[in-house]
């Protein structure tokens, strides 16, 4: 039998260019999703009805775009599923990160004002814009001075993406930005503070993204007002005066919808409302991962992994290690990719492809090592382990009889050996990894790139039956801060068993994609290859 309609959790999920609604049964069961692209997109040219261009490396987004496009997808998902909007026991909402904005104390962003809306600083900093580098370094040469212990949570560096350097920029850049704005925040807070209408003494924010983003510690909270004094003397109150609000744990609740945005998504008001959580990470609860030492790549226009373990470790490069930064009772660990899914789309169109379909069907016949073609895939810096946003990519071994299904399968290859330097940076530092799932768009529509993976890596990887792995895992936190009183649940491990794991009751099978044991020798050499090529690049 089909599973009940009766309690339904809606997952909201904003990607690079679009959001999704999912809506899911709290006792098992896709019942329908839908996709809203942003009419803006990514701004990474000039800022809407200007020619002006945007410094270099600038990558903002329109706020607008998060509220049109949520309420297009909530209603579409709402007309597919055919079910009643007071059935939705929980909403839940993931983000990617660090985008983050600065606001009036209203909510109001400053770009969608009059006196700013031509500032570009003053628009939402997307989590790719990469304009940060100067703050960046700053950041970590004054750490490592400083000795600062909270450093080591992170690998020993701050990555280019974070809150604090897009912050810090503001101030040295457009200080009458910094000083007009009465906080910067979160886009995923920033939405949720927004959905449950809030006033300004009450801003919900997220344990996942200020601990893996914003340098907070559950125990220690933020660096200490003399580091940031260090960085900058008019940044030493930054958190007092910039950063107001209260801190709570995705899944738990922070208040219900509020009657002007139901209206607008065509739900009933007071719905539970769960604090944010990073896109990606969502990813983890959304494929049905609730045991330590999985590691899960979720994969899009970049790429994030993420492993729960028993304990914490010190990991060179690892973007963090956060206590229940994913989920309860567990160490949350983050690395990733910045790009991956973008970097196969700049071949096509480099190469000048039409789509895909004739690219990859050309790179299946190309052997591993693809006929001595070899790549870095840092076309958008290295996340992890060397977290440098200003390296970049390169190709070698090119000659007149290749083409572009050569450099397409040779980025391929890169990036699984990227992955593979992930996991060998973790499991020397102690951190076993055991079992590997797949989720997000990709592996769906790139198997090519699974298979790959698998056999760089050498074992077997699950590809989640869920094309909306972090939709799914949001509407899990949704149902979470309903709590089982109100159809959802009490408790995480519960959900995700319930709501994400594949199983007949649900209709949904997941793939496994094993390696091709033949390739795996040549992987082994071509990974040592990648590893010295990766070297020269990086002491270029």
């Amino acid at each position: 039998m089909p599973p009940s309609k009766s309690h339904i959790a809606l997952g909201l999920d904003f990607g690079t260019e679009s959001a999704r609604a999912i809506l899911v049964n709290t006792s098992g069961g896709e019942l329908a999703s839908a996709v809203s692209k942003y009419k803006h997109g990514q701004i990474i040219s000039h800022l809407p009805d200007s020619d002006k261009p945007l410094p270099p490396d600038f990558a903002l987004q329109h706020p607008s775009d998060w509220l049109n496009s949520a309420a297009r997808a909530t209603r579409a998902v709402l007309k597919t599923a055919k079910i009643n909007p007071t059935q939705i026991i929980g909403i839940g909402v993931d983000f990617t990160s660090c985008t983050m904005l600065p606001s009036l104390a209203d909510g109001t962003p400053l770009c969608l004002t009059k006196k700013f809306a031509t500032n570009p600083y003053a628009w939402p900093k997307l989590w790719k814009h990469h304009a940060a580098k100067k703050e960046t370094d700053l950041i970590n040469e004054i750490a490592h001075a400083r000795k600062e212990k909270w450093l080591r949570d992170y690998g020993g560096i701050i990555g280019l993406e974070w809150f604090f350097p897009k912050t810090l920029e503001t101030l040295n850049h457009a200080p009458s930005v910094y000083s007009a704005a009465d906080l910067f925040i979160e886009a995923g807070d920033w939405f949720v503070w927004k959905l449950i209408g809030a006033p300004s003494n009450y801003i919900p924010r997220s344990t996942c993204q200020a601990g893996y983003k914003a340098m907070w510690n559950a125990k220690t909270g933020y660096p200490s007002k003399a580091f940031f004094k260090a960085l900058n003397p008019k940044f030493e109150n930054v958190i007092e005066q910039k950063v107001p609000g209260k801190l709570y744990a995705p899944g738990t609740q922070v208040g219900t919808l509020a009657p002007s945005i139901a209206k607008r998504l065509n739900l009933p008001s007071d719905i539970p409302v769960s604090a944010a959580t990073i896109d990606a990470h969502a990813g983890v609860p959304g494929a049905g991962a609730c045991d330590p030492n999985t590691l899960v790549m979720v994969m899009g226009t970049s790429s994030c992994h993420m492993l729960n373990a028993k304990s914490a470790k010190h990991v060179p490069g690892v973007a963090g290690v956060v206590k229940e930064g994913i989920l309860p009772n567990l160490y949350g660990y983050e690395t990733g990719q910045a790009a991956v899914g973008d970097a196969f789309d700049w071949i096509r169109k480099l190469t000048g492809q039409s789509n895909f379909n004739e690219l990859t069907k050309d790179a299946e016949q190309i052997p591993p090592r693809s006929d001595g073609v070899l790549c870095i895939d840092w076309f958008n810096g290295c996340r992890t382990p060397l977290m440098d946003g200003s390296l970049t990519g390169a190709f070698t071994g090119l000659t007149l009889r290749h083409t572009p299904a050569h450099l397409y399968h040779a980025l391929l290859e890169a990036s699984a050996c990227g992955v593979r330097w992930i996991v060998d940076e973790l499991q020397s530092a102690g951190v076993p990894v055991k079992k590997y799932i797949a989720t997000g768009g990709l592996p769906h529509h790139n198997p090519l790139l699974v298979q790959v993976y698998a056999d760089v890596l050498g074992q077997p990887i699950t590809v989640h039956p869920c094309q909306h792995g972090p939709a799914l895992g949001a509407a899990i936190l949704g149902a979470l801060a309903a709590g089982k009183k109100q159809g959802g649940h009490d408790s995480a491990q519960t959900a995700i068993k319930q709501m994400a794991a594949p199983s007949k009751r649900t209709a949904m099978k997941a793939t496994t994609v094993r390696p091709r044991r033949p390739n795996i020798p040549t992987y082994n050499t071509l990974y040592q290859n990648y590893r010295k090529f990766a070297n020269l690049i990086k002491d270029h």
